[in-house]
């Protein structure tokens, strides 16, 4: 009979609706099954999602949908990263209210997701904006500061003048600010920080104890941390190039082993001896000054070429002090990092070679290969950078670049400078305080008090939250909250006299760093409910992008440290799985050259194909537009394709089906529209083969065959049970994919016999219990079209409800398999024969193939090699 073709805009928002009126999806706290978290990053409401958020919100429906049907009790819930500066940018752009700008972003995005049909419970949904959060934040920072992980000091920072705010290193790119682009300026302000250094070790230490995080993600934050282990070297200034009341530089290395092949040594602009250089010289001032705008984040420091000024300054170098260096003042030195100071050893460091070669600087091979050859080594354009014997150091020659460090570190140990060791062993760490003050209006308010007398007072917490206020303007650049009429004035909670409120507000990264402890329970009035947030706790399944791999996840786990520290959870480590998929990509279309270049978005072309050659035609006029370059999907250069428009075109099952199965989940994803119509090829079909089938179907109780016709169904169908939940285990989506065609595939032709009306009962029942499980693993991908699916085989319940089936294992197991046979080592034929066949019975069979008997021409084997069901080889 005729079958209606399935249509998404009908099916979808009504199973999405009986999603809602059964509760499908709400997560109860007190269930007594094994619970199991899943969760997203989540969104920053910029008014509209793009295909990377559905990439990644469906491979953590996946999850959650398959989880909950093993039985696990599932939490997977909602929220926005609501706070920061494109609220506060559109309110001067657009004369709207940040509060307006993003709840109407986030009411947007909420219906957008809804749409997709995501398994998450909206009942635990919240903004960080929502004061009912801030709330809570603030309560946390003043556990935090009476447990001592608060403090506040004079900071140099990264000031961008047009978003009057301060940046991070990594946000300087080019000495410009990464969202302004105004040149970056370097001011003291008082900050704010999180003491994350108190954690160095242990956060280094645990992670090996995360062996479901990505190995790159684990690299990436141990060298973030940076722990190194060195010393601490006192170098004497020649007194007469000494700055008055200066007598020494201390300098922190990792490698005292190189000593003899120093040749300078080197400081930050901001060190003190740079300062007092700079006082008595304005050429000193003003390379310091360029130094500054500089970027600092290490990438811009890596790729910027390497300058310095000489200081005049000469000091005695620790091992002979006879032997006087120069003192340089070099923009690749920061003073964030060791003391502030380098000494450089052109030829073990390319860093120091380049800068050497720039100002005609000695370059001393102190390190060669161990089968190096110290008459003829020399350093060209390439430092020497690894381990090896030392030369061209004294009484250091001959060693190994480990024994030179040992007899380096006791060597200065001993040596006295003033009334210390000339060098200390230190271990050092890379990491830094986390400044968390934010000169802006739209984040959560710092709830402290600045009182004359009183000093910086804490907000009693009976009177949190302190609020932002609403009647503030953007006309002017700053900080609302600086010149507001009444809002910074408040009597101090102490004396009761005049006082003013901070003004600075928090780093967003904050308000991330404990969202997924608030979902736990988001109705409680303290921070969490420790006892829950310590039974849902670690996020067993943790999905986001790989751009968040260092600081969201290293403030995250500080975050619930301190957490602990303050009772709050009991636990250290948030995140148990962490899977970082890939972006979404697109081609993109231009038209015109250089400057004249016009970005074409895909929605307003057309492909055509013709003799194998692509062409893409602008719709509007039919000219030909340039295909470019495969490229992350972005505003900039219009390769973005709308979700919304997908799916009314093509329905959420579609679009989630297409980005879990075009390639591994890790990987980017090309979006095309041939694979989406793919994709949508299959819903369609896997409809009409189980509807056309239905009424037949139904007439059957489900029962696996294991003789007949129908055993190889129901082989197929347990095999493919077994193989796709081992890939949702594993989280390979495309791989279960790649599977689910081709049980669909098999199953096509036996669907076509039952619908006909040519089977008899026990076939018929095969196939409906092999049609029942494809419905069922299918489900986590595509669950409008399982649920639709399952009511048309009129089943009981949802299959959001139902639980995985269970396989059979004596139907995963192959009846025959096949063996090559090789002949002296070259493939002749190939065998099937029962996977259990000893070898005696392996033997007799390949003797007895016809293309075996043929190549051996009557000689008899000297030797028959069985490898149990790998292959045979036979010797003659």
């Amino acid at each position: 009979m005729a079958t209606e073709r399935y249509n998404p805009r009908d099916a979808e928002p009504r199973w999405q609706a009986k999603w809602n009126e059964e509760s499908v999806f709400v997560t109860d706290n007190n269930d007594p099954r094994e619970k199991y978290y899943v969760l997203e990053m989540f969104p920053y409401p910029s008014g509209r999602i793009h295909m990377g958020h559905v990439r990644n919100y469906a491979m953590g429906d996946v999850v959650a949908r398959y989880k909950r049907a093993r039985g696990y009790n599932v939490l997977h819930p909602m929220g926005w990263d609501a706070f920061g500066m494109p609220a506060e940018n559109a309110a001067m752009q657009n004369k709207v209210h940040p509060k307006d700008w993003t709840y109407q972003n986030i009411a947007t995005m909420r219906n957008q997701l809804k749409s997709m049909g995501l398994s998450l419970d909206w009942s635990r949904e919240f903004a960080t904006c929502d004061v009912d959060y801030y709330h809570r934040q603030q309560y946390l920072f003043l556990d935090f500061m009476e447990k001592g992980l608060v403090y506040r000091k004079q900071s140099k920072v990264n000031w961008d003048p047009v978003d009057n705010t301060v940046l991070a290193n990594e946000q300087v790119i080019d000495g410009r600010g990464w969202r302004s682009g105004a040149l970056v300026e370097q001011r003291e302000l008082t900050q704010w920080f999180f003491k994350i250094t108190d954690f160095s070790q242990d956060l280094l230490d645990a992670l090996d104890t995360l062996d479901q995080w990505p190995e790159k993600v684990r690299i990436m934050q141990k060298n973030w941390i940076g722990r190194s282990q060195g010393m601490s070297v006192r170098w004497e200034i020649v007194a007469e190039t000494a700055p008055a009341g200066t007598q020494e530089v201390t300098v922190y290395t990792t490698r005292p082993d190189t000593l003899f092949g120093a040749s300078f040594l080197a400081i930050a602009a901001d060190h003190p001896l740079a300062k007092e250089a700079a006082a008595r010289n304005p050429a000193i001032e003003a390379f310091c000054e360029e130094c500054r705008r500089a970027g600092t984040s290490v990438a811009a420091l890596e790729t910027a070429e390497k300058k310095g000024y000489d200081t005049g300054i000469r000091v005695k170098h620790p091992l002979d002090p006879s032997w006087e260096l120069p003192v340089y003042i070099a923009n690749f030195v920061l003073m964030d990092y060791g003391t502030g100071a380098i000494f450089g050893c052109p030829s073990g460091d390319q860093r120091d070679l380049d800068f050497a070669r720039k100002y005609d600087l000695p370059v001393v091979p102190v390190v060669m290969p161990r089968d190096g050859d110290a008459a003829t080594f020399a350093i060209g354009d390439e430092a020497y950078v690894e381990d090896g014997v030392m030369i061209n150091s004294r009484f250091l020659d001959g060693m190994t670049t480990d024994e030179a460090f040992e007899t380096v570190a006791e060597k200065l140990g001993a040596q006295s400078l003033g009334n210390q060791p000339q060098g200390e062993r230190k271990v050092n760490f890379r990491l830094r305080d986390w400044g968390i003050s934010r000169q802006r209006y739209w984040g959560c308010p710092i709830p402290v008090i600045h009182c004359a007398d009183c000093g910086v007072v804490p907000v009693p917490k009976a009177d949190l939250p302190v609020k932002l206020p609403d009647d503030v303007t953007f006309d002017v650049p700053g900080n609302p909250l600086d010149r507001h009429p009444t809002w910074r004035h408040v009597a101090c909670p102490n004396c009761g006299r005049d006082a003013r409120r901070e003004t600075d507000t928090m780093d967003t990264f904050v308000d991330s760093s404990w969202y997924f402890a608030r979902f736990t329970a988001p109705w409680e009035d303290k921070p969490t409910d420790p006892k829950v947030a310590s039974h849902w706790l670690p996020v067993d399944q943790y999905i986001g992008g790989i751009e968040h791999a260092i600081l969201h996840l290293l403030y995250s786990r500080f975050f619930t440290r301190a957490m602990r520290e303050t009772g709050h959870v009991d636990l250290k480590e948030p995140f148990k799985g962490l899977f970082t998929q890939g972006m979404v990509v697109h081609e993109t279309y231009s038209r015109g050259e250089g400057m004249q270049r016009e970005w074409v978005a895909p929605a307003d072309i057309r492909i055509e194909e013709l003799d194998g050659k692509r062409r893409a035609v602008l719709l509007a006029t039919g000219e030909d537009i340039k295909i470019g370059s495969i490229e992350k999907m972005s505003k900039s250069k219009k390769n973005v394709v709308d979700p919304d428009d997908i799916i009314a075109s093509y329905g959420a099952d579609t679009a989630r089906f297409f980005v879990l199965s075009d390639s591994p989940p890790d990987r980017d994803v090309i979006w095309s529209e041939a694979g989406v119509e793919g994709s949508h090829r299959f819903v369609q079909r896997a409809w009409r083969l189980i509807s056309e089938a239905a009424e037949r179907l139904c007439s059957v109780d489900a029962a696996p065959a294991h003789e007949g016709e129908a055993l190889a169904i129901s082989q197929i169908a347990h095999k493919t049970l077994k193989a796709v939940q081992g890939d949702y285990d594993k989280l390979n989506f495309n791989k279960a994919v790649a599977r689910i065609y081709e049980m669909v595939n098999a199953l096509a032709a036996p669907l076509t016999k039952v619908a006909s009306g040519e089977t008899d009962a026990a076939y018929t029942a095969a196939v409906k219990e092999a049609v029942l499980i494809l419905i069922q693993i299918v489900a986590p991908m595509t669950p409008h079209l399982a649920e639709e699916c399952w009511a048309t085989l009129k089943q009981n319940g949802l299959v959001a409800k139902a639980n995985w089936p269970a396989y059979e294992d004596a139907l995963t197991r192959d009846n025959e398999i096949t063996l090559p046979v090789q002949i002296n080592g070259k493939k002749r034929a190939e065998l099937t024969i029962a996977p259990d066949a000893d070898q005696n019975a392996v033997q007799s069979a390949v003797l007895a193939l016809e293309a075996v008997q043929a190549a051996l021409a009557g000689q008899t084997p000297k030797k028959i090699i069985v490898v149990p069901q790998r292959i045979v080889n036979i010797v003659v």
